[in-house]
């Protein structure tokens, strides 16, 4: 495995402090935000898609520093009733990571509106009452479906080998079966971006979710949640509170082993290992409380001392 983390960990910095401090810090590349829901400050979107020699100076100054580019990260809600141009951030995004060699591109599945005219996204978490079965209807067949066949030809046509979609809440896709429910239905070229924190707050186990997705993993996003359970005794993990309030809420974007310790990210590592996942282990820093420089300081030095780095050389001995 290799490590890395998120260019927004450090949004911040300008872009070359962004790649002096990934060299600083000993990982080996930066996976690059380039809009949806992030402002993406180390990259402008219409410069990189009309400049061919603004794409050349971009990955210089990775390969300069000895560092790669990870993937390009689109995440947003690409599929949003009223927000067309997050859509078309992806589409960019994809178009710029074939012409710039990269194969990789992070994103999520989107999330429609619940029928046609409805001006806001819709998450369907229940079964009951009937009106949600008409709703993932409508979403999966109306919408999911035309726009992500769309989206495996526009890879294919650019060389993009794996859309990884983070199982992320709000969006159709936010766990193993709907992940694999549109991978079956778009092909291979659909994938995870396997990110513990997401299901450590929706109640799933990532360990047993590495096993179950296998080589469906693309890419792995390394961010802990910390559950507060005296809060979560009242209000459950159906948190809808501030981000920024942390001792009010249920659950909360934490630095790597303030959620869980050592021996959860040992046997996540190893457990991505079984599954056969030997690709990056990308670090998103989202701790509000942590100044982001040291929770990604104490997230790299963590993950250096679980990851597996060395192929194995194990062989049974004939006796």
């Amino acid at each position: 495995m290799k490590l890395g983390f998120v260019s927004d960990s450090l949004g911040g910095l300008s872009f070359d402090a962004l790649l002096d401090s990934a060299a600083r810090l000993g990982v080996s590349g930066v996976e690059v935000n380039t809009g949806g829901w992030s402002t993406a400050p180390h990259f402008d979107l219409e410069a990189m898609k009309s400049s061919a020699d603004a794409r050349r100076h971009f990955t210089s100054a990775f390969a300069d520093r000895g560092l790669e580019i990870i993937a390009l990260n689109a995440n947003g809600n690409p599929l949003h009733p009223t927000q067309p141009e997050q859509g078309a951030c992806l589409k960019d995004t994809i178009r710029l990571a074939g012409d710039m060699g990269i194969k990789t591109v992070c994103t999520m599945s989107g999330l429609p509106a619940g029928r046609a005219g409805d001006l806001m996204p819709n998450w369907v978490v229940s079964s009951w009452p009937p009106e949600t079965q008409e709703i993932l209807r409508y979403q999966w067949e109306d919408k999911l479906l035309p726009f992500w066949t769309e989206i495996a030809a526009l890879a294919k046509e650019y060389g993009v080998e794996r859309i990884a979609l983070e199982l992320h809440g709000n969006q159709y896709v936010y766990n193993v079966p709907s992940l694999l429910k549109l991978r079956s239905a778009i092909g291979p070229v659909v994938g995870a971006n396997l990110d513990p924190s997401h299901l450590f707050w929706m109640g799933a186990d990532p360990l047993v979710a590495a096993e179950a997705l296998g080589e469906a993993i693309f890419h792995v996003h390394a961010k802990d949640t910390m559950l507060n359970a005296p809060v979560q005794a009242t209000t459950s993990l159906l948190e809808n509170g501030s981000l920024m309030n942390i001792p009010t809420r249920s659950w909360s974007y934490v630095t790597l082993g303030f959620g869980h310790g050592e021996t959860w990210w040992r046997q996540f590592c190893y457990r991505l290992t079984m599954a056969g996942y030997d690709g990056w282990l990308s670090i998103e820093h989202e701790d509000v409380l942590l100044n982001s420089l040291e929770g990604l300081e104490k997230s790299i030095a963590l993950l250096k001392t679980v990851m597996p780095v060395a192929e194995s050389d194990f062989k049974l001995q004939a006796i």
